[in-house]
């Protein structure tokens, strides 16, 4: 199980459990569901829609049943400057190869090291993807959106990453 040992969560729910669904329904994808915590109309209704698709009762309540079906909705890694996590070389490919049409600046040559042209690449792509710019790759920045087959910046690094 991709989920284990999560409480059951419905509207009006709050907190850290309810962005572990979030993430996991962003992950289906369902983009319309925001990282936010906070278990409103939006997520009740992915939550609906994602167990109509898995052949669950659509009652909008994440309970045992949908937590196995959904994927892993650990957090990605938070990556700032001076980071050396394995994903950061991953992401320094992503900014890079992204930065070759000029929408934000290149990270340099990929060498998992979270220096200053990283933090500038980030922040110009926070900027490109209408997220808070602060050059710190949390969970607003990783679900920003590629524009390219449903594709957000932590698919495009790899799921691999999730930690939990």
């Amino acid at each position: 199980m991709s989920n284990p040992g999560q409480p059951i969560i419905e509207k009006g729910s709050q907190g850290d459990v309810v962005k572990r669904a979030q993430r996991a329904l962003r992950r289906v994808p369902d983009h319309s569901v925001a990282v936010d915590g906070i278990f409103g109309p939006v997520t009740e209704e992915a939550v609906k829609n994602f167990q109509r698709g898995s052949g669950l009762d659509d009652d909008g309540i994440v309970g045992h049943k949908t937590w196995e079906a959904l994927p892993d909705g650990g957090p990605m890694p938070v990556l700032k400057e001076g980071s050396t996590h394995k994903a950061v070389a991953d992401l320094q490919e992503v900014l890079k190869n992204g930065s070759v049409e000029g929408d934000w600046p290149s990270p340099g040559e990929p060498d998992g090291k979270f220096g200053a042209e990283t933090k500038a690449a980030v922040e110009g792509f926070q900027k490109w993807g209408e997220a808070d710019v602060d050059g710190v790759v949390g969970d607003e920045t990783w679900s920003v959106e590629l524009h390219a087959a449903s594709a957000t910046l932590e698919t495009a690094v790899g799921l691999k990453w999730v930690e939990d």
